[in-house]
């Protein structure tokens, strides 16, 4: 593995800015003067510029004013200070909805939407596209090779959908592309149930509260849609951009593990990939579950990008006014949840937003610079010590961890879970499943890639995947190779049920893993909240697992085929049968996990596979409860992050590698102490192999 270029060859390090609004201060002349300033004294060398700025870049239609953008980027440029220039389609000028009421949004009842809001545009409207190309072809011919410039920040979070005429006939059209024939649409469909068979293309439409919304794969299909229609538009704003200036890279900013889209199908679309990340800090008595959480995602952004560094968009220096409660960040966490993403893969922390705004909605939403307009602020002088930080730890820029693991979460997945109708409509919890694998993992200090099921598993020793209900063609086959060359392999009840078009598999769950798997699922049980059962390990077991664990909430009946049984359930009429499963396929392992267990049997499961699979922890010790490390490399050396996400300090011993110190607390006798939110990088050399 070697270093991954910087996103611009004049970059030397980190990126550290924020979302910045100089259109809100044409008007004030000296605040914009100050900006730079202060940019400067922070340790600010970059600014997302132009996300909102339509209004002000074209006032009236056809009448184009980029002067005041001109002065702004010429400023920036002549202070060392770059610029990721927006194109402003996320929210469009009045006068363009007024007079073209089609580029506006209709809901799922087929109500048209008035002005306002975000993306509140048809991404099929052939006027918005228009308008959207000629907006990005000037921008492109203006700005492409100023020097301030460094990439595009395409829109801003892409989300929603429409429903409009324009969009029904576009959702036709899509369906006849994958299927071909209303045939074929009918039985992967399966619309012969409750006589809901199509005869006409024409009969066909998205989804409604007053209308269809029962046939699983109509609901399925819209989704995909939106997002294959959201790409789209993404490509369709590009396309201009790259006309002018093909080297210029291009982001656009997504939101975590936003339900609406698939982050997956943009990966051939953006250079870049980036988030925007707005934790719940504070919300506990510590911060480790909210970072355990934000470590997940941080994991995902990277995957998307093949493994490369990616950028943190938007973060919150201070308070996030839109959460149910604005709780500001402790002295030392701005600086230990910045180094969180860096350690992760980012090779940015930037911030939404610049300069507080002085109305709208969110006015009181987090800055660098508060109303008060100056550098004397608790926020202000955090921020400072993370562009300290990162100037510091400049050299970690351009490597990434190497994950030997990797978790499945995969968008479609939830999508068919979530309508599936069943076993639990009061809460299936994909998402939160996953995240209850991650932790193990991350508690054992093992990284993580955070994949879908397309992705190639052969880099990987072990994948994980919970809740693995819909199988899309393909991905049983290369499970089962992964796993008869050697792999490890750990799934769950729920796994194996439908195909891509959500019908059941014929033949007995978990359909086309039932051989790999050794095992028949013949039914699951949902239990009521507050319901539990236990699960206890046999004597003697494959996996040498001990102990006795509740399960709760899904219970899976199965049979044990060709598999060893690990564990047992101990309660109700399914007691004595197989609840934990191992089966030897090929050179591999394949383990099912037939019930939701509680953590203490995640981490004494994972615990052992990890080392079944020779996967080796970052620091080889015991890490004290709520520190967490990460490793980023370039092949040659170990950049290690440890950070201590408790207010009480902890004491982590390494092991006998040769550890230098980069950034915070600094080893004596090879022990790291860390302060309550403290943080310590180290450099190491890099082992091979590991």
């Amino acid at each position: 593995m070697a270093r991954y270029p910087l996103i611009n060859r004049n970059i030397r390090g980190f990126l550290h800015g924020g979302d910045y609004n100089p259109e809100q201060w044409l008007d004030s002349p000296d605040i914009l003067e100050q900006d730079i300033q202060l940019m400067q004294q922070a340790g600010c060398n970059v600014v997302s510029i132009g996300i909102f700025a339509w209004a002000a870049l074209e006032p009236e239609e056809g009448m184009f004013q980029f002067e005041w953008l001109d002065g702004i980027l010429d400023r920036l440029a002549a202070n060392g200070i770059f610029a990721l220039l927006a194109t402003p389609s996320g929210a469009r000028p009045a006068w363009m909805s007024a007079k073209y009421p089609e580029v506006l949004r209709v809901q799922a009842n087929r109500q048209r939407n008035l002005h306002g809001q975000r993306h509140n545009h048809c991404p099929t409207s052939p006027v918005y596209r228009q308008k959207v190309r000629e907006m990005n072809h000037r921008l492109a011919e203006r700005y492409s090779f100023h020097p301030a410039i460094i990439g595009w920040h395409v829109s801003n979070e892409y989300g929603g959908e429409c429903h409009c005429p324009l969009c029904q006939d576009a959702f036709r059209a899509w369906l006849k592309q994958r299927y071909g024939s209303l045939e074929r649409l009918n039985r992967a469909w399966w619309t012969t149930f409750w006589s809901h068979t199509y005869s006409d293309w024409s009969q066909i439409e998205s989804p409604a509260p007053h209308g269809e919304n029962q046939i699983h794969g109509l609901n399925l299909d819209w989704k995909r849609f939106v997002t294959a229609q959201t790409v789209d538009f993404c490509r369709h704003e590009i396309a201009p951009l790259k006309q002018v200036n093909p080297q210029l890279p291009v982001t656009t900013n997504f939101m975590g593990t936003y339900p609406g889209l698939d982050y997956w199908q943009f990966r051939d679309v953006l250079d870049i990939i980036s988030w925007d990340s707005y934790p719940l800090w504070h919300r506990d008595r510590t911060l480790v579950d909210e970072a355990m959480r934000t470590a997940m995602i941080h994991d995902l952004n990277r995957s998307l990008g093949g493994g490369k560094p990616f950028l943190l968009m938007e973060s919150t220096p201070s308070v996030t006014n839109w959460q149910p409660v604005s709780k500001l960040k402790r002295p030392g966490v701005h600086v230990l949840t910045s180094l969180q993403a860096v350690a992760h893969g980012a090779d940015s922390v930037q911030y939404f937003q610049w300069r507080k705004s002085r109305g709208s909605s969110e006015k009181l939403h987090g800055a660098v610079v508060d109303h008060v307009g100056t550098a004397n602020t608790r926020t202000f002088r955090d921020v400072t010590d993370v562009g300290d930080m990162l100037q510091k730890i400049g050299e970690v820029a351009g490597t990434s961890p190497e994950p030997k693991a990797a978790i499945i979460f995969d968008w479609e997945n939830r999508w068919a879970i979530e309508d599936a109708k069943g076993p639990r409509n009061i809460g299936m919890h994909y998402e939160q499943t996953v995240m209850a694998h991650y932790r193990s993992l991350w508690e054992l200090q093992i990284p993580v890639d955070v994949i879908n099921m397309d992705c190639d598993f052969s880099r990987y020793k072990l994948v994980v995947a919970p809740m693995l209900y819909m199988l899309r063609p393909g991905v049983a086959d290369r499970l089962r190779a992964f796993v008869h060359a050697g792999g490890t392999f750990v799934t769950t009840y729920w796994s194996g049920i439908a195909d891509e078009n959500d019908l059941c598999f014929l033949g007995g769950f978990p359909g086309p893993l039932r051989d790999v798997l050794g095992i028949w699922s013949e039914e699951i049980d949902a239990l009521y909240d507050g319901e539990s059962n236990r699960v206890e390990s046999c004597p003697g077991n494959i996996l040498g697992l001990s102990g006795s664990y509740k399960a709760y909430e899904l219970c899976d009946l199965i049979h044990a085929e060709n598999a060893d049984v690990v564990a047992t359930y101990q309660e109700d009429f399914y007691a004595d049968r197989p609840a934990v499963t191992a089966n030897r396929f090929g050179e591999g392992m394949a383990y099912y996990v037939a019930a939701r267990l509680e953590d203490a049997f995640q981490h004494d499961f994972f615990q052992l596979i990890a080392r079944e699979c020779g996967l080796e922890p970052v620091v080889r010790s015991q890490l004290p409860a709520g520190v967490s490390a990460q490793v980023r490399t370039d092949g040659t050396v170990d950049y290690v992050f440890l950070m201590n996400f408790t207010p009480v300090a902890a004491s982590v011993q390494l092991d006998d590698k040769a550890y230098e110190p980069l950034y915070g607390e600094i080893p004596h006798d090879g022990r790291v102490t860390l302060a309550g939110y403290g943080v310590s990088v180290l450099k190491r050399p890099h082992e091979k192999n590991q």
